[in-house]
This record gives structure tokens, sequence and C-alpha cells, in this order.
């Protein structure tokens, strides 16, 4: 009985453990949480405290049974969940099962997965932090009365299979906001000028922006509006010299980003890489519990990745000043250690997402690592060493420049030492251009006050105010940090519930509500504000937080909420109206009854057609959508599917209304009219990857394809899934 239990959450993280702790020591996972409330009840006693009942989950019999084999057969067990809420309460849960006093030493947690951290967590355990515990057993009660309560008025008001969140609610709302922002959007006429200048006498074009005009030795600033009053300039200026009004010349620092916040990490990689909010926190999740690096085995390469915290230990600091010594030069190390600091004491349980172990840079283990894996990884890597590294140190000038009253501005800029940007450089913001600034920063001459310019031309532009951007889910996650809408475990589960639900669809990159999503949120805002308030929300998040730092009574917070919220729902149950959700027509019969008629309906994975005497004829065909292109098999048109299978992937088939009506063609990629491949001769196709679009053989036994594919692993490919589509796949 000498021998000791460890118990994780996942398989990976167990063997990655495993490799830190001796022949005394058995790892085993939970995979997860082993108990939760009943799917089938509400499973709390509202009554009598908000009592939980919690059951075994269903299919983990086995996993019970061995962790109770093994318990019974260890001297000493350690639960070693995640450091946070989720994992004290499946900790608390464990302990639970297993009979272990959770007052008792028995939990043990870290902050990232290495033999120091593991081994000093083992020489300190703990008793299970039931304040941690009430915090997330508060949240899950809260969702479960909130789910419970106003799904089945949703299924009674608007149609049966709805589901209504506290979080994805309010995620609903704000892409259903923007949207009206949008539509109801007036655009305004404005104008911009500029001048592209010249030295006399020199060959050194650049262009300076109209800024307004000077009043009084005072220079006023004019937005130009209309096309009469830009003309007017235009005249006067083209009539008269240019002359340097001032140059202004400065420096400034620019300093280094802190590193890596769950919702940081999620709105970067999605910028720089592509990547969804639910694929981000996979990978990372890997690269948390660990990877197998040839030679060294199962090795953990980051610190825990949800947080939203930006402190560091000191020793990683200094681990990182040290290989900034190493790699740049004692230039880059600032003179004392760069710290960031948090909004709050609640973020300051975790360090920031960071290297875990400082001697395996990215490029030293990129055999080892999927394409994925390696880009992330040195997107962390790469940011946190740019955090400890000299400020950026620029050089600006600023040019005012004359022609009769009237101002034109310059601005540029020169960098004089790169500092952090020499490991992370920036890369240009996704939005709107802002006209209205000066005109870009550029490389400018040398220039004194007084000197004349030489007009090479004017460049007029009318140009027209721009709605509000739609979101995308980094764009989205950004605004529910900002707002205080959840927590770093919560980001992307909510979005990929709102997406899977229908009430919000991916176009592109950008969000868009789709009509349902657009009703569910004008029932709940209209008859349950609080649940779809921005303010509130974040307001129930901080308590939460209390309630984890021991400040607040779990059931206090429940009982405050509660009363009042079922009030409402059994005010709306009554008072408020079925909503008939709008029935668009085909127009045809159906086939398989030769009754009903076929009707457009919205399900998980988009719009579908059906029958309208569903449920006793059930049948179903995705919805065709024509496209433009020619079928490179027939010539026929194509048309464009939603694939359910695989998950809303569009892919494209022949119409087979042309000279042969048993057309098989079908491809996730959409043909290229009139072009062929000039390797195969084969049809070419659309390909999307990483935010570009791109011609590309549709042969896949192109020899231009097998050069492509062979940088990559088995299984993965530049364009993405290797998923194999077949003819039946569209039913």
């Amino acid at each position: 009985m000498d021998r000791k239990l460890v118990i994780v959450e996942s398989p990976a993280k167990a063997k990655t453990i495993g490799r830190y702790l001796g022949k005394d020591y058995r790892i085993s996972a939970s995979v997860g949480h082993i108990r939760d409330l009943p799917s089938s009840t509400i499973g709390v006693d509202v009554r009598h405290n908000f009592k939980p009942t919690y059951i075994n989950m269903r299919g983990k019999e086995k996993v019970i049974r061995e962790l109770k084999d093994l318990a019974q057969d260890s001297g000493r067990i350690y639960i070693a969940t995640d450091p946070d809420r989720e994992g004290e309460a499946i900790a608390w849960h464990i302990a639970g099962v297993l009979g272990i006093d959770a007052t008792s030493l028995c939990r043990i947690s870290f902050n990232e997965i290495t033999e120091k951290a593991v081994q000093h967590a083992i020489s300190e355990p703990r008793p299970i932090d039931i304040d941690l515990v009430n915090a997330q057993q508060a949240r899950r009660i809260l969702d479960r009365l909130v789910g419970y309560e106003l799904s089945p008025l949703l299924w009674k008001k608007i149609r049966k299979g709805l589901s209504a969140g506290r979080v994805q609610s309010v995620a609903t709302r704000l892409v259903v906001d923007r949207e009206t922002e949008i539509e109801d959007f007036k655009k305004e006429e404005y104008w911009l000028l500029t001048a592209e200048l010249t030295p006399e006498g020199e060959d050194f074009p650049f262009r300076s922006r109209y800024y307004g005009r000077m009043n009084n030795g005072k220079i006023e600033k004019i937005r130009l509006t209309r096309k009469e009053e830009t003309d007017s300039i235009l005249e006067t200026v083209r009539n008269h010299p240019f002359q340097v009004e001032s140059v202004r010349k400065g420096s400034k620092l620019r300093h280094p980003y802190a590193p890596f916040t769950t919702s940081t990490l999620q709105q970067e990689a999605s910028r720089r890489l592509s990547f969804s909010s639910r694929k981000t926190m996979s990978v990372a999740q890997q690269l948390y519990e660990g990877v197998e690096i040839e030679g060294q085995g199962q090795v953990a390469l980051v610190s825990y990745i949800r947080t939203d915290s930006v402190r560091v230990s000191e020793e990683a600091t200094n681990l990182a000043r040290d290989l900034i010594l190493e790699r740049f030069g004692e230039r880059f190390v600032p003179a004392k250690p760069r710290k960031f600091d948090n909004k709050n004491s609640a973020q300051d349980a975790h360090e920031a997402i960071r290297p875990a172990h400082f001697d395996l840079a990215p490029e030293s283990i990129h055999h080892s690592l999927s394409p994925d894996q390696y880009r992330l990884y040195k997107m962390i890597w790469d940011r946190f060493l740019a955090s400890q590294m000299s400020p950026a140190e620029v050089d600006t000038v600023s040019l005012d420049i004359c022609s009769k009253e009237h101002v034109f501005r310059t601005v540029g800029e020169t960098i004089r030492f790169s500092g952090f940007l020499e490991a992370y450089a920036d890369i240009q913001e996704e939005s709107v251009e802002d006209d209205e600034k000066a005109s870009a920063k550029e490389r400018l001459p040398e220039l004194s006050e007084g000197q004349i310019l030489r007009l090479l031309q004017l460049l007029p532009q009318q140009k027209f105010t721009q709605p509000p951007a739609r979101y995308t889910e980094a764009s989205l996650i950004k605004v529910m940090e900002e707002k205080g809408i959840g927590r770093p475990s919560t980001y992307a589960p909510t979005i990929s519930t709102i997406l899977e639900r229908n009430y919000v669809e991916k176009q592109g990159k950008y969000l868009f509500p789709t009509e349902l999503g657009r009703i569910v949120t004008q029932l709940l805002s209209g008859n349950f504000e609080n649940i779809v308030d921005v303010a509130f929300t974040a307001q129930m998040e901080e308590l939460l937080d209390e309630i984890e730092l021991g400040k607040k009574n779990w059931v206090d917070v429940l009982s405050e909420f509660y009363p009042p919220f079922h009030e409402q729902v059994v005010k709306a149950s009554d008072a408020v109206a079925k909503v008939e959700m709008k029935q668009e027509k085909t127009g045809e019969v159906c086939p398989l009854c030769n009754e009903g008629e076929l009707i457009i309906r919205e399900g998980r994975y988009g719009k579908f057609v059906a029958c309208s005497r569903f449920p006793t004829c059930k049948y179903t065909k995705n919805l065709e959508s024509p496209v433009n292109g020619k079928c490179p098999v027939c010539g026929s048109g194509l048309v464009s599917h939603t694939s359910r299978k695989f998950k809303g992937r569009t892919f494209y088939t022949c119409d087979k209304k042309g000279n042969d009506p048993e057309c098989k063609f079908i491809s996730w990629d959409l043909p290229i009219e009139g072009k062929v491949c000039e390797t195969c001769g084969s049809y070419m196709v659309w390909k999307k990857f990483r935010g570009k679009t791109y011609p590309k053989c549709g042969n896949r036994d192109c020899p231009t394809n097998a050069r492509k594919s062979a940088k990559n692993t088995p299984g993965e490919t530049d364009e993405g899934p290797t998923d194999t589509i077949k003819a039946g796949d569209n039913e």
C-alpha cells in the first residue's frame, strides 16, 4: 500500500506527468468530469437552498470502476486536475466518488507540467478549495436554471429544440445588435484631397493629406463633405505654391504587448493564423498537456492556457532575459524585468500563457509538431520573449505644408531601434481604413521650414462613411472580455454554441445573425431584459468571482437571482404570443409522399429542404443554391450544398440539367470556368486557405498537388482536412 495514485483529467496529461514521477506513482485519468447534474431533470432543489443532485455521468462507469480499484490499492491519493474553478470542481467530484475527505491534503495543482512544478506540487498538497468549487457550482446551477426554465418557453413560443443560456444569449444579442446598427446606418459623403509633392530640384515624391485652413495663425481642422468645396480648394492650390510651414521632429518608445491570456491568444491566432477560437483552444490544449518530442518523450510545451492573468513568475522572467541576451544581445534586454498589471485580484491565480521549457525553441522541435502545433507554439514563444524585451525606438516627423491659406499634413516615422519588434513584428489590424487621419506614415525627405515644394499632382477622392464592421470570432471575444461577459474557459464554447444552435452563422470570417437568432433575441430582450443585458451578465460574473474569493455565499447569490427570474418566466408563459416562423416554400411537391409541399427549414448546420408534413413524412434534402460556373464534367450548371455530415461545410455538384442527368461531379471546391491545369490538363478550382483564395488543380493526383502535400504530415494538407466527399454526402 506504499504506492501513490495521481489522478488527472486526460490521458495525454497523465503520460506527461508520468515522466517526472518515479515507479512509486501510478497516474490515471478521469477523462474530464465524472459527475454532473442529470440531463433528464433539472437536478436542483430550488426550495432547499438550491441543493444540487449529482449523478455519475453516463459512459463513465468503466473509468469510475478503474479509479476505485486503483484507489483501494493506493496508500496515498493526489488529485491533480487543472488549476481553475472547473478543475477544482472535478477534483471535488472525484473525491466524493472515491470517498476522499475534501479537507484532507489530497489536492495538488501546477501552472505548468514540468518536472520542477510537478515535484513542488507533490511536496505541498492542500485541501480542495471549496470556494472555487462553490463558484463553479453556482455557475453550473445558474446556467441550469436559466436553460431549463427558458428553453421550454422557447419551444412553446417559437419551435421545439431551441435553447437559451445566460452567456450564449448575450453573445447572440451582441451579433444581432451589430447587424441592426449596420442596417440602420446612413452613409455620409466626404472627400479626401491628397497632394503629391517633391522638393524643388529633387526627385523625392511624397504625399500629404489636406488637413484644414490657416486662420489668424492657427490651424483649423476641416472635414470636406461636398464635391463643390473640394473643387474650390483644388482651384486655389493649383495656382499657388506649396511651402513647408512647420517641421516637428520627435521620438517615442513603443512598448511590447503583454504575454498572452486566453482571450488575446484566441484573437491573435484568428488574425495571424486564421484559427477559429475552438481550433485555437484545441491546439493549445495539446501543447499544454504534452506532445511527443523525438528523443525526449511526452513534453508539455506551454503553461496553463485558461487564464486572464498577465502575471509572469520571476523564474520565467529571468530565463527569458537570459535567452534574449543570448539571441539578440545586451541592448535588447531592458534594465529592469518588465511586469504587467492585472485588472483585479481574481485574475492573479495563474500566470500568463508562456513557454514551459526555454530550451525547446520552436525551430528546434519543428519536426515533432504538426503544422498547427508549430505555428501556435511559435506565436506563444515569440510573444512571450517580446514581452520581456526592450521597447522599440521610433523617430517621428510631422510636416504642415501651406498653399495660400490651406494646410496639408504628413506624418512619417522611422524605427531607429527595433527592440521587441525583432521577435514579434506588428501586423496591420484588419479594420476599415481610417481615411480621416493624415496620410500614411511614409519615408520623407529632409525638409526645412519655408522650403518650396513642387506639386506633382492632386488626387481628390470621394468617400462615404462606413458602418461598423461585423464581428469576427476574434472581435466578438475581444468585446466579450472588455464587457466582462464570460471568462477564459467560456469564450470558445460560447461561440461554438451560438453557431451550432444556428442563432449565428459564419460567412467567410464574419458573424451574421440568422432569422432564428433575431427572433429568439427579440423574445428574450422583450421579456427577460436581465438575461440578455450585458451589464447584468458582467455583474453576475463579478459575483461569481467574489464567491471564488470567499467574499460571497453562493446560495445567497442564487437566492437573489432566481425568484424574480422565475416570476418573469411564469408571466411570459401566459403573456407572450406564439411566434410564427416564416416558412419559405420551394413550390415543389414532396417526391416521397406526393402530398406535402417542400419548404425551407433551418437546422443545426444551416438551411435544408423538408416536407411540410413532417414528422408524418420525413423527407429531407440539402438546399441547393445556383453558383457561377460550369460543371467541368458535362458542361451544365453548378449548385452549392451545405453538408450536414461534415458540420456545415459547403460543397458543389452538377445541377444535372444538361446533357447528362446522371452526372456524378462533386467537389469541396468551386471549379474555375474555362481554366485548365498546365501540368495535367484537369480542371482548376478555387482553394481557400488562411483567409486567402487561390487557383489550384482539381486533380488530387496531379504532380502540383503532390509537391505541396509532401510538406505536410499525414492526414493534413495546406488546404485543410482531407475528408473525402462522396455522392451520398449531399443527402
